[in-house]
């Protein structure tokens, strides 16, 4: 089970899979002395967790885990992106400091201040963002030593609207984006989730890279390991819950359907 007063949790499957299902924008929570750095009031504090939350993702992979005979594992991030963002590059190389949300964010999603612009981001770095990327690279390189490969699908769900952080917000906004990376996205793993979801949200419905591009892989395997597979699904939330931050709807269960026969396949 999920401890959520853990940063965040490795949540065992069958020994022998490959597969890592990675949830990492879920959360909501945050901890107090993180909260006391945030210049937002509590309500708008709320309004802003509500479009920045990936909500309802970590019950949708707990229920493709549970529906396959080979249970994934699960990495689940039991704090807020509002706290440290897993996926942002921790340096120069992440695009998203230009709007002020890198591995820290200090800007919103409708660019207003987060965080006061004198923020020195190390002592958030520190606690959260390197024991977590640690933590992600043994989960990986434990599905290695188990199954010769890791297969990481990285679990998310994005806005109907376009918000304003957003830099390639103009274009298509699919039922299902799937994100790729040229290097450790091979042709098989897209092709069995166009296939899955394709299935069961249709085929027209599946898009590559828009509105987000890209998934996560561990520094350390980053380009250089092909040992490691990745793939991103974002989902648009229109298709299983109320916008923004509302409760889940059926089409949760029909979306953990497509997630599980993924899984089973990789």
């Amino acid at each position: 089970m999920s401890d959520p007063q853990q940063p965040f949790t490795l949540v065992p499957g069958a020994a022998g899979s490959p597969v890592l299902l990675h949830v990492p924008h879920g959360s909501r929570r945050i901890p107090r002395h993180v909260r006391r750095g945030i210049t937002l009031d509590d309500a708008a504090l709320e309004r802003e967790l509500d479009h920045i939350t990936d909500a309802h993702t970590a019950e949708l992979a707990a229920a493709a885990a549970r529906a396959v005979p080979v249970a994934p594992w699960r990495f689940v991030n039991n704090l807020s992106r509002l706290v440290v963002d897993p996926e942002r590059f921790p340096d120069d190389r992440e695009e998203m400091l230009a709007v002020g949300m890198g591995a820290v964010y200090t800007r919103t999603t409708h660019r207003e201040p987060l965080r006061p612009p004198e923020t020195d981001s190390t002592r958030l770095l520190g606690a959260y963002f390197h024991p977590y990327a640690d933590a992600m690279t043994e989960a990986v390189e434990a599905r290695i030593a188990a199954a010769g490969r890791a297969v990481i699908i990285d679990v998310h769900s994005y806005p109907t609207e376009p918000l304003p952080y957003e830099l390639h917000g103009t274009g298509p906004r699919p039922p299902v984006c799937l994100g790729t990376d040229p290097f450790h996205t091979p042709p098989e793993l897209l092709a069995a989730a166009e296939s899955a979801f394709g299935d069961r949200v249709g085929h027209g419905a599946v898009g590559h890279d828009t509105p987000f591009a890209g998934t996560y892989v561990p520094l350390r395997h980053y380009g250089t390991d092909r040992r490691v597979t990745a793939l991103m699904i974002e989902i648009r939330r229109d298709t299983y819950m109320t916008e923004p931050g509302g409760p889940a709807g059926p089409g949760l269960d029909t979306l953990a359907k497509a997630l599980a026969e993924l899984v089973g396949s990789s």
